[in-house]
């Protein structure tokens, strides 16, 4: 049996929130600039602007293997919270952002939410038990591609990261009532077209996910909107406005998140397959090996034997 590689994706999510270490966009990303593929048209804090690709293309076609470029879901301003709202912000502490203690967790510039990171072992990101991202998270996970298939009624994505998937009914069927269906952590969604922007809204979903890697919450009546725009051949865009009256007293935008057509290099870099990684989080090895022997001793949880067993 060949040796599984999820312990080294996995410890990208824990150490580089505590190194504050610049991440490229995608796998096979060098230096800033300097990718596997694209001729350097690389997404990631610190690269250069896309260069669009001027080839011709249909902008109502989203199909394609796409490379996201952030992790927060506004990095401007947080909506003023519920009583409710403010209660669960207030126990979701994740490892994301200004480490408290730290100068930069002063900055009152900067979002609450964006100034309260602690060592993973010590925080409660539901993520370190190999539990589900959720929907707006599996969107805006930097790392990992995620691929868009159309198909006659709807639009399937693809996440690489968890081996998720979600899908976009374009049938023109209505919303489910959320207190007739169970939640889901990608909820329900039914898109259409405006122009060439697909409108997407999502209800029923699982309120047990946070919005972000910064720990915001969301209740199980959120209600979604997402508007993706392909504007060029190989860039799209995307937006999203959260609405969700028991945590926040006002509809929250995102920033724009921007997304570049991955090419082949990008996906074969490191293994010559050019597909998607089957990038599960096992707890066979999340829990038993990665928490144990890096995650726990690197949070000075007392206690922790390190030793590999």
């Amino acid at each position: 049996m060949r040796p599984r590689v999820l312990i080294a994706s996995i410890s990208l999510l824990v150490v580089i929130p505590l190194l504050g270490a610049a991440q490229q966009g995608g796998r096979g990303a060098g230096p800033a600039g300097q990718g596997a593929g694209g001729g350097g048209n690389v997404l990631g804090r610190g690269a250069p602007p896309l260069a669009p690709d001027t080839r011709p293309f249909d902008p109502r076609d989203l199909s394609g293997v796409w490379l996201g470029n952030q992790y927060g879901f506004n990095a401007t301003y947080e909506p003023p919270m519920t009583p409710e709202g403010r209660k669960k912000f207030d126990a979701q502490m994740p490892a994301y952002g200004a480490r408290i203690g730290t100068p930069a967790a002063q900055n009152a510039s900067v979002p609450r939410g964006r100034r309260r990171a602690r060592p993973p072992a010590q925080g409660n990101d539901y993520v370190g038990a190999c539990n589900p991202l959720g929907l707006v998270r599996l969107l805006l996970y930097d790392p990992a591609p995620m691929e868009m298939i159309t198909v006659p009624n709807r639009i399937i994505q693809r996440f690489e990261w968890t081996w998720d998937h979600r899908e976009i009914w374009v049938d023109g069927r209505p919303l489910p009532d959320v207190d007739a269906y169970l939640p889901r952590w990608t909820g329900y969604s039914a898109g259409r077209w405006g122009g060439n922007t697909l409108v997407v809204t999502t209800v029923g979903l699982d309120d047990r996910q946070w919005l972000d890697h910064f720990g915001y919450p969301i209740s199980d009546q959120a209600r979604l909107e997402e508007r993706w725009t392909r504007t060029y051949y190989n860039i799209m865009e995307l937006r999203m406005t959260v609405t969700d009256p028991r945590i926040y007293t006002e509809p929250w935008n995102s920033d724009l998140v921007t997304f570049r057509l991955a090419e082949a290099t990008d996906l074969a870099a490191g293994t010559g397959w050019a597909s998607l990684v089957e990038d599960k989080c096992v707890p066979f090895d999340e829990v038993e090996q990665y928490n144990r022997n890096v995650r726990n001793p690197a949070g000075g949880v007392p206690g922790v034997d390190n030793q590999a067993k």
